[in-house]
């Protein structure tokens, strides 16, 4: 006999292999059970915690006082992941800069070629438009 997490877990599994995300999925089988989106989501990932030969509700362990190291520690700890995070968007952004300064050079590299060609399609389908236009150019070619 299965629990209601397991069997929570293999019908939304069942529901992504079908197509339907996974959010999605969480949220008709909320309606279905009547239960907040939260506690469907909970029961799927205890059972597949469980599936993975893990503890399904795994708990921090407590300790009885924090020392002065201890919390210095756990401070440096915060801010270095703060800087991590820092970094990492910035790398981040550079590469979405870099993608889009080489798209911008690669459009304009070819829209000279593609400005002529069109402007000859405009000579052929309508002369007296084609002697009235002027030809644009791009910025920097």
């Amino acid at each position: 006999m299965s629990t209601k997490a397991q069997q929570t877990h293999e019908r939304i599994t069942a529901l992504v292999a079908g197509g339907m995300q996974k959010a999605d999925a969480f949220k008709q089988l909320a309606d279905e059970y009547g239960q907040p989106v939260t506690s469907v989501r909970g029961a799927f990932y205890s059972a597949k915690r469980v599936l993975e030969g893990g503890d399904p509700s795994p708990r921090r362990s407590r300790k009885r006082e924090t020392t002065p190291d201890d919390a210095v520690a756990a401070a440096v700890a915060a801010l270095t992941a703060a800087v991590d995070a820092i970094v990492f968007e910035v790398e981040v952004a550079q590469e979405r800069a870099n993608e889009a300064t080489a798209e911008a050079e690669a459009i304009k590299a070819s829209s000279g070629a593609r400005i002529k060609e069109i402007q000859a399609k405009i000579a052929v389908l309508d002369p007296d438009a084609a002697t009235s236009a002027t030809r644009k150019e791009v910025k920097g070619s």
